[in-house]
């Protein structure tokens, strides 16, 4: 059974930095494309950011352009997520998933196993 468990996450104020980290096995990591979604309270899972198998191509959402930065080592089936400049509509619960495919989309349906989250919060 694949599995993804993500750490990372913690309370920090508004404008620091963290890094989310998420270790995948029972599979061949370097296969697949890798995403990180999250979920705010009240809200629906949204696409944060994706790469692809091989780590040369990847792409974010509008709102963490610029701020966020994915990564994924494969010799060590890990895939990261350095936030910066952090806000208080950061504040969500983040998942990272693996895709279907070698491509890194947004597409929710396009991914098939998920982690269990990891709390990041925003003070402002």
């Amino acid at each position: 059974q694949v599995q993804l468990v993500e750490s990372g996450g913690g309370l920090v104020q508004a404008g620091d930095s963290l890094r989310l980290s998420c270790a995948a096995s029972r599979y061949t990591f370097s296969n697949y494309a890798m995403g990180w979604f999250r979920q705010a309270p009240g809200k629906e899972r949204e696409f944060v950011a994706a790469i692809s198998s091989s780590g040369a191509t990847s792409t974010y959402a509008d709102s963490v352009k610029g701020r966020f930065t994915i990564s994924r080592d494969n010799a060590k089936n890990t895939v990261y997520l350095q936030m910066n400049s952090l806000k208080s509509e950061d504040t969500a619960v983040y998942y990272c998933a693996r895709g279907t495919t070698k491509y890194g989309v947004s597409r929710y349906g396009l991914y098939d196993y998920w982690g269990q989250g990891t709390q990041v919060t925003v003070s402002s």
